[in-house]
């Protein structure tokens, strides 16, 4: 990690165990400086989304009778009445910055069904176009697995999912912990912080571990796998603690902290990958000349540009996009199905809705969701 760095859109999570400092309520002091350097950096035109957890300890300082233990359904009910209060909290600090939040709490389904990926995906999108710093947390009042701890590991998995789903430069995963160490630093004194770390690397899981406290979910394991995930989405990521002053700011700067995962692919080598190996074979959209034109300057795909379909598929799907001629010029994530689009073809964007009673969107295939081959 360089002194210098390209960085503009960038994702941090903030766990549990930080949070709270690793007590049982959260910490006002830790929350206030992560508010405030998120905004800083909101302000200098840096594209920020925040995932936080915090709901369950939000919860317990609000309904003190509950104890913390391993039964989900507690758990539930404390994250129920937490992340009211959690989300109420953030909104009155960023406030401060006149900074606007909005709320976006996900689950595992959520993220694998195609079209709540798109539907996501699209939304938080638009949130960052309009200035607004999307805080994100897990579901944990419908989703027991990511309450157990199974599939989003106190948000770093999700904090992954976010960061590819987005295009994210830089994802940084906060904790109490420096870094990932060759060993346990709470039991080895001459344990060594790791700064650059090759995800690849097979023999590094054997240095990660489990949460050290019961409040968090988390650990070095969940850490380590969500960064594997997020660098082979062509996303850089650091794993630092969040208790070294400014750490987000000087981070986003390049500044050495924490341990450095370099991203092993480019966004877009990582997207073409991805819908090559997703696209409905036999699914194609013609475009005319004036739409391949708008394509190759980075615009959407309109209705307006669209000259024939062929194939089915439904909403949310990659499909083909070629000229007149039929020759391939990429493939995109379609807002629309098929029978849909013949309506369409042609037809201004402002009228969609007029020919079809409904509207996904003013483009066939946004430019984000979209790669030129």
């Amino acid at each position: 990690m360089s002194e210098t760095s390209n960085y503009k859109r960038i994702v941090v999570k903030a766990g549990t165990s930080l949070l709270t400092d690793g007590g049982d309520f959260l910490n006002s002091k830790i929350i206030q400086s992560l508010v405030s350097q998120i905004s800083e950096l909101q302000s200098s035109g840096y594209q920020m989304v925040y995932v936080s957890s915090g709901a369950v300890a939000a919860g317990k300082s609000i309904l003190k009778s509950f104890s913390i233990d391993s039964k989900d359904s507690e758990k539930q009910v404390l994250a129920a009445i937490g992340q009211g209060n959690l989300i109420h909290i953030y909104e009155k600090l960023f406030l401060d910055y006149s900074i606007p939040t909005a709320q976006a709490l996900l689950s595992n389904r959520d993220v694998e069904d195609r079209l709540g990926y798109l539907n996501i995906r699209n939304t938080l999108l638009s949130l960052i176009d309009h200035g607004v710093v999307p805080i994100v947390n897990e579901n944990d009042v419908v989703a027991i697995d990511e309450l157990s701890g199974e599939v989003f590991g106190d948000n770093d998995h999700l904090s992954a999912l976010v960061a590819n789903m987005l295009d994210a430069d830089l994802l940084i995963i906060l904790g109490r912990v420096e870094g990932m160490f060759d060993k346990d630093p709470n039991l080895f004194s001459d344990a060594k912080l790791i700064s650059f770390v090759d995800s690849s690397d097979q023999n590094l899981e054997s240095y990660a571990g489990p949460s050290s406290d019961l409040m968090g979910r988390g650990g070095m394991l969940t850490k380590f796998g969500a960064a594997k995930l997020a660098t082979n989405s062509g996303v850089d990521v650091v794993i630092a603690s969040g208790l070294v002053d400014s750490v987000i700011e000087k981070l986003s700067k390049g500044q050495k902290i924490g341990s450095f995962f370099p991203s092993s692919v480019s966004h877009l080598e990582s997207r073409k990958r991805w819908m090559l190996s997703n696209y409905v074979k036999e699914a194609k959209i013609l475009i005319d000349d004036g739409a391949l034109k708008a394509l190759k300057n980075k615009s959407s795909l309109l209705p307006v540009g669209l000259l024939d379909v062929i194939g089915e598929f439904t909403r949310g799907e990659v499909i083909s996009i070629t000229d007149s001629k039929g020759d391939l010029i990429g493939m995109g994530i379609t807002n629309y199905d098929s029978q849909d689009i013949k309506k369409i073809i042609k037809v201004k964007s402002e009228n969609i809705e007029n020919v079809l009673g409904y509207h996904f969107g003013n483009e066939v295939v946004h430019r984000n969701n979209m790669v030129l081959m």
